[in-house]
């Protein structure tokens, strides 16, 4: 085996394990998420009552009993996962050349830094409802982002898409914005009623946005983009998991709000709809990026000038293609400022096409 061959063998074998790394990191995010909706539910946000200590120590773990294992679990589980982050971070600084997936290895060690600080004014302050609130929104944001890098980490995302646009393409992207969008909403309205911050019914009301918007979102995807698997399988799942994630909202709104008013204590029933329609929160979040992303990188034109050939179509007053067109876009390239202009060669090639429509475009 030569030299080269070896070191794209080695190459491709870093590749593969820095993805796995990296879907080990989403998973553990993923985890943490449940693990910190199981500290909510069961009313265990103050059972170590301070930080960054635990009952005064930084390195003993205290009885795991009561409350204390939820809390204390989450911290340790935070940790683990601060720790995963700097590692992903720092080998994709080192290994990966697209800026765009480095910046992402940046921001989530700036979000795990945000957040650790986020939970911990939540300790000191005694449960604020728009710190805990902001600590929940800020821990799904962190873990789109490690999906996102998980995903194109891998080889079959690392490539660039081919472009197929098609009429709704643009309306598609728009639409998965605004659906990304409303789900924030719905996120920090159903925080804020989690912690005592703000009545069920506004949660409740915003969910209906989200039906339609996603429901709609995925299905002209579906309709439009069929055939390619980038765009359809996310539309497909974003569907699965709303129609199992409007289950789980209504069990967690009877168990909590209907049935739950007079408990005592939080009762199972409660705390496993509860978490589970968190979690699901969280999965259909991060697939609608997803989607969001796909859809900008094959529905829309790159950010270059580019040409359209549209044939059977003759200028007014023309059989053919002649020297006054090319004389026209000749002079457009000229007034375009230098960092668009189109060569003057160019406008003598495209003289020689046959009966064409030239559109000069900018995306």
């Amino acid at each position: 085996m030569t030299a080269a061959k070896q070191s794209a063998v080695i190459t491709r074998n870093d590749d593969r394990t820095r993805h796995i790394f990296a879907i080990f990191n989403a998973s553990a995010i993923f985890t943490l998420i449940l693990a910190g909706a199981l500290v909510t539910s069961n009313d265990a946000g103050l059972s170590v009552p301070d930080w960054p200590t635990s009952f005064g120590s930084i390195y003993k773990i205290p009885r795991m009993v009561g409350g204390v294992r939820f809390e204390h679990g989450h911290r340790m589980l935070a940790e683990f996962v601060g720790l995963l982050t700097v590692i992903l971070a720092s080998w994709i600084l080192r290994a990966d050349k697209r800026p765009w997936i480095r910046r992402l290895g940046i921001a989530a060690v700036a979000v795990v830094i945000m957040q650790g600080i986020l939970g911990g004014l939540t300790v000191l302050y005694f449960l604020p409802p728009a710190v805990s609130t902001a600590h929940a929104a800020l821990g799904q944001t962190f873990f789109c982002i490690t999906v996102i890098i998980a995903i194109f980490t891998g080889r079959a995302s690392a490539a660039t898409p081919e472009k197929m646009f098609q009429p709704a393409g643009r309306r598609i992207a728009r639409l998965a914005l605004i659906s990304v969008g409303v789900l924030y909403v719905q996120l920090v309205l159903g925080g804020l009623f989690r912690h005592g911050g703000l009545s069920w019914w506004p949660h409740v009301a915003n969910s209906i946005v989200v039906i339609a918007m996603l429901t709609w979102t995925s299905l002209l995807a579906l309709l439009s983009y069929k055939d390619v698997d980038r765009i359809r399988k996310p539309a497909l799942l974003i569907l699965i998991l709303l129609m199992l994630q409007v289950c789980l909202g209504i069990a967690a709104f009877y168990t909590r709000v209907l049935n739950g008013r007079e408990a005592v204590q939080p009762e199972p029933a409660m705390v496993i709809s509860t978490v589970a329609h968190v979690g699901l929160g969280a999965l259909l979040l991060a697939t609608t990026m997803i989607l969001t992303i796909r859809v900008w990188q094959i529905a829309l034109p790159s950010p270059k000038i580019g040409i359209t050939l549209m044939p059977n179509w003759k200028p007014q007053g023309q059989g053919t293609m002649g020297a006054s067109t090319s004389g026209t876009i000749a002079k457009k390239s000229l007034a375009w400022p230098i960092g668009f202009s189109i060569r003057m060669r160019l406008a003598a090639d495209l003289a020689k096409l046959p009966s064409n429509r030239i559109e000069l475009h900018e995306a």
